[in-house]
């Protein structure tokens, strides 16, 4: 089986006893050498009130990466829609694609209070499991009382305007998908045509953890689908199934395809790269805690930390299937994922706390990927 595309998944990560200022310009100088080293897509989350973590605006971030680079496809993964309109988000990529026409990536994501309910709601799994190929396919955790965070609550309060409630993710993306074709009508029979954005032609995926809404969503629409191993591991196979089986054929689109995500470390030999990846599961937990995602750590103080087995628990599926280690090593784990999902294509994301341990991973992986 030949080796898929590899893309980038950038968090902008800011490291501990650095600053957003410096994430922004470690982003620009990443996917400058992303696109240098051969990876097909540079893509950004969408996060807030993380102090670890700067991409609150992927359109930005893309606009920003658009002047640096000139080849590598840039996009989001994902615009969170439960408090962006369709007409906003449909400008803002028309703005950037006016500029840089045939690069875009336009992902889009479910969020907001529903979707933490139904995946809290979601019975963890009581043992792990291991796909044919050894995948491993951990247990889900409890998230029930990340649901119940006030912190969520907080978060969600600010996003959005005082009382509101945004209509469901379907119609959003149908809203969406219309507006760029220029087809769009309201209930009354009135159209629409959003200048800049109508006519433009990003490639529109769907960003799914679990074979839930987005899933069918993806598939029902003709539409890319990505499926995040690395956000949840527990569902990713899941996931895919679930599009594979909603998904309708289209002249743009005649069969599925699907990306796949997992967090990886590399460096030159197993010890080093898990050194350099020491950090990731304190990062984790601030995260699974609703405290927002803390600067990551040195590894001297990740071993600082003193662990209670509540927060083992609560971070193992995370920690278990990062893929670290030598580029042979990493790659050799990377095609078990894609033998097990299908993927047609694989979208890495890597945090280190230096700048130069990352790019340095990135380069390894590469290299070795595509010999």
């Amino acid at each position: 089986m030949p080796e898929v595309p590899l893309s980038v998944l950038d968090l902008v990560p800011v490291g501990s006893g650095s600053g957003v200022a410096e994430a922004v310009r470690n982003t620009v100088d990443l996917a400058r050498h992303a696109e240098r080293f051969g990876y097909h897509r540079y893509w950004f989350a969408e996060h807030h009130l993380n102090p670890g973590v700067a991409g609150a605006s992927p359109p930005v971030l893309i606009a920003l990466v658009a002047g640096a680079t000139e080849r590598i496809r840039l996009g989001s993964a994902g615009v969170q829609l439960a408090h962006r309109t369709p007409l906003a988000t449909v400008e803002e990529f028309g703005l950037i694609d006016a500029l840089h026409p045939g690069r875009l990536d336009l992902g889009l994501g479910r969020s907001g209070k529903q979707l933490v309910r139904e995946y809290a709601a979601a019975a963890p799994r009581a043992a792990a499991a291991q796909a044919t190929n050894g995948l491993l396919i951990p247990p889900k955790p409890d998230f029930s009382s990340l649901a119940r965070s006030p912190r969520l609550g907080l978060t969600f309060g600010l996003l959005q305007q005082p009382g509101a409630e945004p209509p469901g993710y379907a119609e959003q993306v149908d809203d969406i998908l219309a507006l760029l074709r220029g087809t769009y009508r309201s209930a009354d029979g009135l159209d629409a045509h959003a200048v800049p954005g109508e006519g433009a032609r990003p490639q529109v995926w769907i960003l799914g953890s679990s074979g839930g809404q987005s899933a069918s969503v993806a598939g029902r629409n003709s539409l890319r689908f990505a499926a995040n191993y690395h956000v949840s591991p527990a569902t990713v196979l899941e996931a895919v199934d679930a599009y594979r089986a909603a998904f309708h054929p289209s002249d743009e689109l005649p069969r599925p395809y699907v990306a796949v995500s997992a967090d990886v470390v590399v460096a030159e030999d197993d010890a080093t790269a898990r050194r350099l990846a020491a950090g990731y599961a304190l990062w984790v937990r601030s995260i699974r805690r609703a405290e927002g995602a803390i600067p990551f750590p040195t590894p001297e103080e990740a071993a600082a930390h003193r662990w209670s087995d509540e927060d083992r628990a609560l971070v193992a599926d995370r920690v278990d299937t990062q893929f670290t280690g030598s580029p042979a090593t990493v790659a050799a784990r990377l095609r078990q994922l894609r033998e097990a999902t299908g993927a047609d294509e694989l979208v890495v994301t890597t945090i280190t706390h230096d700048h130069a341990d990352r790019v340095r991973s990135y380069e390894l992986l590469a290299g070795h990927w595509f010999r």
